[in-house]
């Protein structure tokens, strides 16, 4: 038995008193499924871009508007309001999921019927609207239910949603474009996601209810609701957020670039077929980013637990590492030695995610803890998601009348050597934590 934020016993599981271990499983499996869903929905456009593009007759500055700003613009602004309904005391955070997972689903489904370019728009507009409402309330969710030393742990087990989801979208959806056409395809993945909505709502628990949790939430910062120019003076004030936000902007403008364009890099480059590359791109990715989710959050924790100063010390080597290996990949003529050149920046590209979303939890109080994952997806998905396939897509475009179907190649290559910023801002953001991380470690 240990010793928790309000001076009574940690139960032998190690979790929040009043949290039984069956329910700490039950909602961290349920979350991390929605999370599953959630980039299913997200990165199944990626693999479709290049059928759509030739259906619809798009410019690749297009495919970027469409599968970057259309989402991001809607998801990022949304996503504060629902942050801020999520951090009071008194919401019910499970019956915003199960809602917002509905939304998104549904309009899923509903980009299968488009028959323009500006129907896909306003699909691609709904997703994002009903994205916003998951991830600052999970995140929130599960901080409440484990405690700090076992945080980016169960962070790292919530973010093997990324991987996995981008895996089932992009092999999923690339097969069944290559069987039955992309509208297909987009319904086939989107229906299903409404039905778990109801599960989600039917069985499990909102943590606020448990006794348990109510205890420490008071212990750490107490019940009333922060006011919100008092929340964003907290989460601003602290300069280990304001370098990771940075490392994450930059990383996500780079990561969802990236995503977006590589597909189209090995349809373009190597004439594979979008069903290939999603099965060649989905399984590789996919295993390898649940390697890194799954072994980061451990490492975090247990560099965390003896010298905070080495929080994100992997993930920052892992990017230093990934530089040279990515521009090889996108230098190479064989598809096969760009996929394998790839496979550590994979991995190392999702171990930040455990640590980076258990930090913002552990440096501020539970009623500005949605709100600090809500503003630091915001930033990140408004500049990587909002900008970085659309940059990426209009450097495409300047560089065709000169490189022709390898313009791709160029700006990947290029956007390899930007890696080091990431790299640099989450090696100085471990050293801030050793000062301000208030709710972690113990």
């Amino acid at each position: 038995m240990t010793t928790t934020v309000d001076g009574g016993a940690r139960p032998a599981s190690g979790l929040t008193p009043g949290v039984s271990s069956s329910q700490a499983k039950l909602t961290l499996g349920m979350l991390t499924v929605i999370y599953v869903f959630n980039f299913i929905d997200r990165q199944i456009l990626n693999i479709l871009a290049e059928p759509i593009a030739k259906d619809l007759n798009l410019s690749d500055t297009q495919i970027g508007l469409m599968t970057g700003l259309a989402f991001a613009a809607f998801y990022t602004v949304l996503g504060i309001p629902l942050a801020r309904y999520a951090d009071h005391p008194k919401s019910n955070r499970i019956g915003l999921m199960s809602i917002c997972l509905a939304v998104w689903s549904g309009m899923t489904a509903l980009s299968g019927l488009a028959q323009s370019y500006v129907h896909l728009l306003l699909a691609r507009i709904g997703v994002g609207a009903g994205e916003a409402g998951c991830t600052p309330a999970a995140v929130a969710v599960i901080a409440d239910i484990y405690p700090p030393k076992r945080r980016a742990s169960a962070m790292g087990v919530y973010m093997m949603g990324v991987p996995i989801g981008s895996l089932f979208g992009l092999v999923l959806g690339g097969q069944l474009s290559d069987l039955f056409g992309w509208r297909t395809a987009f319904m086939v993945v989107g229906i299903p996601g409404v039905m778990l909505a109801v599960l989600l709502f039917l069985f499990v628990k909102e943590p606020r209810r448990m006794p348990g949790v109510s205890l420490v939430a008071r212990a750490e910062g107490g019940e009333n609701p922060l006011p919100f120019m008092e929340v964003m003076r907290e989460l601003f004030a602290s300069r280990a957020f304001v370098l990771l936000l940075t490392a994450n902007s930059i990383g996500a403008f780079l990561a969802y670039g990236k995503g977006v364009w590589q597909i189209i890099f090995f349809i373009r480059s190597f004439g594979l077929s979008a069903g290939e590359v999603g099965l060649m791109l989905g399984l590789t990715g996919g295993i390898c980013g649940l390697i890194g989710s799954a072994i980061g959050g451990r490492i975090a924790d247990w560099l965390g637990s003896r010298d905070p100063g080495n929080y994100f010390l992997a993930p920052a080597i892992g990017n230093l590492i990934s530089v040279p290996l990515l521009f090889f990949a996108y230098s190479s003529q064989q598809w096969w030695m760009a996929l394998l050149l790839m496979i550590v920046p994979f991995i190392t590209g999702t171990m930040n995610y455990g640590a980076g979303m258990a930090s913002t939890q552990g440096l501020f109080r539970p009623q500005a803890r949605s709100m600090a994952t809500a503003v630091k997806l915001f930033v990140q998905t408004l500049i990587g998601l909002g900008l970085g396939p659309l940059f990426f897509g209009m450097i495409s475009d300047a560089l065709k009348p000169v490189a022709g179907d390898e313009s791709v190649r160029w700006v990947l290559i290029s956007a390899a050597f930007l890696g080091l910023i990431p790299a640099a801002a989450l090696w100085f953001a471990s050293r801030r934590l050793r000062v301000e991380m208030r709710y972690g470690f113990n």
